[in-house]
């Protein structure tokens, strides 16, 4: 039986079916994204999502969606489903969804009468292109399929309009037509595996709505263009696939390019493979084949800190060692491009906070911990050590090694932490001076780049780190550690942020923490009875002021909830790291129990993965980025951790 089922019931209910989305990358840049009655909701929704060098760095829709209708006797049953202004759904293809399953590859099974017809959907890796397959698996007469494509051509982050710009030129092709609405655009494909008419009727679909753009307080309307239909007739067993791309294809290898996507699909046949596959959809290869790992979809690129973190789970917690490698290869060619004042030549944004080179350290830790000290050394020592000097000279523009052996960073204009959300240009939580995090990870880094020292024999170098350490271990207790337990969030000077935040975890989980196991305790203490939920830790405690769990409501209103009490999955993978390194395997049923909160959201959102945060009070709704690469990463993480302590 099929892990990601879900019944006819459900799928015809549009208040079940429309919040739950599907995700398909080619780890290349390019996208699918609907939801599963393939309604889209959102302007980022589309069957062939493209980035288009040539005019920005955002992607771009071009093919909206495509509507398949059933004709038998002369009756016309049309399979789409749009949402129009007003609450009005057409044509309410969803009433004839029997099943829909996404084990291998979404399969959606429609029943028309005696007609069923199957549909699977696959997106062709390294390529701009989609590939729909339908099947006819039974019918009582003949049977014809028309195809409606809608049309886009637009950025993501835009709106298309009737207008007498677009382009209705298009042009034949093998099985198909190719055209192009707008100049700068790429030409679109759209192709057959079998022989089919094309009829030109160009209409304007007018007034369809995006309630998620909605619930932001965005504009939610546009107008799509459908230039005509193709029409062609279908036998009982017969399969028949699609393709929509940016490149023209030979439409005769089209079914063995479909069978040839499907053998390398894995399966999503419990909770750890659809992690599996979910990591994999992060994956982005440019064509100068540099490697990096998107921060989550869809509106996300490659993010430096959000890439070093995810780094470890998303490639060594599934034994992909050489995914990890390819990433760091180009990751520290931007690494060294910054701190070397060169030009930047890679696609990281944000290489620049504070905190990047520190977690690129702990991504290497993790590298070693699971491939062993000698290949780190060889392949990131040199690494490591430049990173450390950069840092202690002072190079860093906004990191500074204080004379009490803590690092001093400004963020008191700009976000310079993972709490990075900011309204009118400010930051909503300005974290500034010394933050717990960063020297938690500034410890943990000379302790372990003065381990390596003294695996390469480098004594007088590993003496030197054991000395900074030691003087940042005495500070780090004296400056954060409170007399309640926990540890303040940052200290600036007289400005002292009191608030129970789970920054402080961080502390707890490194394998070199500046605290000592009493100390450890009371921190994961106080971090279980104020932050834990099924989904990971809150980002600010219910006894704090300002706690606004709900990440609700129109743009700034999310802004401000953004770090104010949401819950974050990625968090809750170094809390629970922290519970197996204190309290060892009397802590496993406990971290399986967290497990199942996290198993329970590959039915919900965006099926088969996790999506950015949840609300910080129950029912611990998911929000934001329908997919993220740092919970994923650590849920992954944690998995490999409870396996370790098991045997």
């Amino acid at each position: 039986m099929s892990y990601l089922k879900f019944e006819k019931a459900m799928m015809t209910n549009l208040q079940d079916s429309l919040p739950r989305e599907l995700l398909r990358t080619n780890r290349s840049g390019a996208y699918s994204c609907s939801t599963i009655v393939d309604c889209n909701t959102r302007k980022y929704h589309g069957l062939l999502v493209v980035p288009v060098p040539g005019m920005d760095d955002d992607n771009h829709v071009l093919l909206s969606s495509l509507d398949p209708t059933v004709i038998q006797h002369g009756a016309a049953f049309n399979l789409g489903l749009h949402k129009y202004q007003g609450d009005n759904f057409s044509p309410k293809g969803h009433k004839y969804i029997r099943e829909f399953d996404c084990d291998k590859v979404p399969t959606t099974v429609y029943r028309v009468g005696g007609v069923v017809l199957k549909k699977e959907v696959v997106f062709q890796h390294y390529e701009d292109r989609i590939l729909i397959r339908y099947t006819l698996v039974d019918a009582n007469s003949q049977t014809t399929l028309q195809f409606r494509p809608f049309l886009a051509f637009r950025s993501v982050r835009q709106f298309t309009h009737e207008n007498s710009v677009a382009s209705r030129d298009y042009k034949e092709v093998d099985n198909g037509i190719s055209t192009c609405m707008y100049e700068g655009y790429p030409q679109l494909f759209m192709q057959f595996s079998k022989k089919n008419e094309f009829r030109f009727e160009p209409y304007w679909y007018r007034g369809l709505e995006y309630p998620k753009e909605q619930e932001r307080g965005y504009a939610s309307n546009e107008d799509l263009y459908v230039p005509g239909y193709f029409e062609m007739t279908i036998r009982k067993g017969e399969s028949i696939v699609f393709s929509a791309s940016t490149s023209e294809t030979s439409t005769s290898k089209l079914k063995k390019i479909f069978d040839k996507e499907i053998e390398t699909r894995s399966p999503r046949d419990n909770f750890f493979h659809c992690l599996v596959n979910a990591a994999h959809q992060f994956h982005n290869r440019e064509a100068n084949d540099d490697r990096y790992i998107f921060a989550g979809y869809p509106w996300f690129k490659c993010r430096a800190r959000d890439q070093f973190i995810s780094l470890p789970g998303l490639t060594l917690s599934i034994e992909e060692q050489n995914y990890f490698e390819l990433v760091m290869q180009t990751a520290e060619r931007g690494l060294r491009e910054f701190m070397e004042g060169r030009e930047l030549t890679v696609k990281i944004y944000e290489i620049e906070k504070p905190d990047v080179p520190l977690w690129c350290i702990w991504a290497i830790q993790q590298y070693a911990r699971e491939v062993g000290r000698e290949r780190c050394e060889k392949l990131y020592g040199k690494l490591l050590n430049d990173i450390v000097k950069f840092i202690e000279s002072g190079s860093h523009p906004n990191l500074s090694l204080e004379k009490n052996g803590l690092l001093y960073a400004d963020g008191k204009n700009e976000a310079i932490t993972w709490m990075n959300s900011t309204v009118n240009g400010r930051p909503v939580v300005p974290r500034s001076g010394f933050i717990v995090e960063f020297n938690a990870l500034w410890f943990n880094a000379l302790k372990f780049v003065a381990s390596m020292a003294t695996l390469r024999g480098d004594d007088s170098k590993a003496e030197h780190y054991e000395q900074l350490a030691e003087k940042c271990k005495a500070s780090f207790v004296e400056t954060f550690l409170n007399d309640y337990g926990y540890l303040y969030d940052y200290v600036d000077g007289n400005m002292i942020d009191w608030s129970v935040r789970p920054n402080m975890i961080i502390a707890v989980a490194l394998d070199y923490s500046p605290l000592d196991e009493k100390q450890k305790k009371g921190v994961l203490d106080v971090c279980t009875r104020e932050l834990l939920t099924p989904k990971g830790l809150r980002s600010l405690s219910p006894k704090s002021g300002g706690y606004n769990p709900m990440y609700v409501g129109e743009q700034t209103q999310r802004d401000y909830a953004y770090h104010q009490g949401t819950a974050w999955p990625w968090l809750g993978g170094f809390y629970l790291e922290a519970c197996l390194k204190l309290y060892k395997r009397t802590r496993l049923s406990f971290v399986e129990r967290q497990m199942v909160g996290y198993e329970d959201e590959m039915y919900q959102h965006c099926i088969g993965t996790l999506p950015e945060l949840f609300d910080g009070n129950p029912p611990f709704r998911g929000r934001g980025a329908i997919s993220f690469a740092m919970n994923v990463a650590e849920v992954l993480r944690t998995l490999e951790l409870l396996e370790k302590y098991k045997y």
